[in-house]
């Protein structure tokens, strides 16, 4: 049951960090639209860090749910 649960949360922060890392691309698009030259660097640089965040959590989200999942894959073998 804890394993379900634990999937089920780390598939939640999965779309949350899915739902941001759109957020910051539109942000990015955007920015072109801005006439400041200061607003446009800024937020350029904003949605940037927005966007690496959140694929490097998504990343680490997936890369530890696989983790996870051969080292079930090994208990049940055994």
């Amino acid at each position: 049951m804890k394993s379900k649960l634990w999937l089920i949360f780390q598939c939640v922060l999965i779309l949350v960090a899915g739902f941001f890392f759109v957020y910051g691309i539109s942000l990015f698009r955007a920015a072109y639209d801005l006439k400041d030259p200061f607003h446009f660097i800024m937020m350029i640089f904003a949605s940037s860090l927005i966007i690496l965040i959140n694929a490097v959590l998504c990343f680490g989200l997936i890369y530890r749910m696989i983790n996870v999942y051969r080292i079930l894959q090994k208990e049940d073998k055994e």
